[in-house]
């Protein structure tokens, strides 16, 4: 008796499916598979017989015969691909004949792999481990990402849960406010905390419900001034910046020249991150200056210019990848997750933009966001339409 195989993919046994029409075939691969890797193994002598035990049981992978009589190999197949429960079966086809073009119809019909008979040990065995072992690796990742996701639908909800009653409280501080005098400061310190919620719970409401396994980002496109936007994101970040002495220096055309066709939850992230991060690699002292204008062409360009420490070329290689750290280091202390840039990269690419950087050690950084311009075609209607 040959020695008995150990399966590395875990204590569970994977259970085979053997569909052949010759008796004989099938005791050969269901002896080879019980007695050397000690699986267990389901027979059918038809691809009838196969898809009424599928009905009922479902195996981790299946040998199936290409020629038999009635519904042969290629059919069987088929048909087990077009049920969304076994689809993910892997399916290793058994041939006597060398015919490439009945292999190829095989293996378009849903056939991950195939095998001559007459068959040797090893290469059945080596080829029912190697599939055996991808479809559990497709599956961890299956499980994961599912759990992921249950775990930021959870979050996400109760996120959402407390910005709400974060936002409340502050819009009850801001009427307490409106109705007697107040210090300028602590009054725009509450609009902050005001807008802030506001664009957080949106983003939360976004993004569950636009969540799947495989979260792809959806917009809501609208005409967006980037100017105003821009000018607005600065005067949140204002009290930051004097904490630390940072002045800002601004050139924006605020004209229709510079409307864009974006997502304003998407612009406001962006905005958010290429600014904190300035006011964060920036020292006591110095400036940051925004530019906003609308370029020849199909672009209007926001340039965001720091004083700080720059980046080396190691760093622009890897610094919009997720967790990123980098050289520079926030002059503060201020927390970095390593996430912003590559949520920037992301958001401008998703919405058609380009993210350029220009820095070096010891110069300074100069991020630049250019994303696509309203058509005149659309404020020309939008401009009728008022009239």
């Amino acid at each position: 008796m040959p020695p008995v195989e150990k399966d590395d993919l875990s204590d569970h046994q994977p259970t085979i499916m053997v569909v052949d029409d010759q008796p004989q075939n099938v005791k050969l691969v269901r002896e080879l598979l019980t007695i050397a890797m000690r699986y267990k193994v389901i027979e059918a002598h038809s691809g009838e017989q196969a898809l009424a035990l599928l009905a009922k049981t479902i195996p981790d992978l299946v040998l199936l015969d290409v020629m038999m009589p009635e519904l042969d190999g290629v059919e069987t197949c088929k048909r087990i691909k077009e049920n969304p429960v076994l689809a993910d079966i892997p399916i290793i086809f058994l041939s006597a004949a060398d015919d490439k073009n009945l292999i190829v119809q095989a293996l378009e019909s849903g056939g991950v792999d195939y095998v001559t008979k007459p068959f040797s040990r090893a290469e059945l065995l080596t080829r029912v481990r190697t599939h055996l072992a991808l479809k559990s690796a497709r599956d961890s990742l299956k499980t994961l990402a599912e759990d992921k996701d249950e775990l930021l639908g959870i979050l996400t909800h109760d996120l959402k849960n407390h910005l709400g009653g974060m936002q409340m409280s502050a819009q009850l501080i801001h009427d307490r406010l409106s109705r007697q005098p107040a210090d300028a400061k602590f009054a725009q310190l509450v609009d902050n905390i005001l807008l802030d919620t506001a664009q957080m719970l949106a983003f939360v409401k976004e993004f569950l419900a636009n969540s799947t396994a495989e979260r792809t980002l959806q917009f809501s496109i609208e005409q967006v001034n980037l100017a105003q936007a821009a000018s607005q994101t600065l005067r949140q970040y204002q009290i930051t910046a004097e904490r630390k002495d940072i002045s800002f220096t601004c050139d924006m055309d605020s004209s229709a020249s510079s409307l864009v066709s974006v997502d304003p939850i998407a612009v406001k992230q962006i905005l958010d991150n290429l600014i904190s991060n300035a006011i964060k690699f920036s020292a006591v002292g110095k400036n940051i200056r925004l530019t906003v204008k609308a370029m020849t062409g199909d672009f209007v360009e926001c340039k965001i210019t720091d004083e700080g420490p720059g980046f080396t070329d190691e760093d622009k290689a890897h610094m919009f990848r997720r967790y990123a750290r980098l050289s520079a280091r926030p002059t503060a202390g201020e927390p970095s997750t390593g996430l912003g840039l590559s949520i920037v990269k992301r958001l401008v690419e998703a919405m058609h933009g380009r993210l350029l950087l220009e820095s070096s050690p010891g110069k300074g950084s100069t991020f630049i966001v250019r994303l696509p311009k309203i058509r005149r075609a659309s404020i020309d209607n939008e401009m009728g339409n008022s009239n």
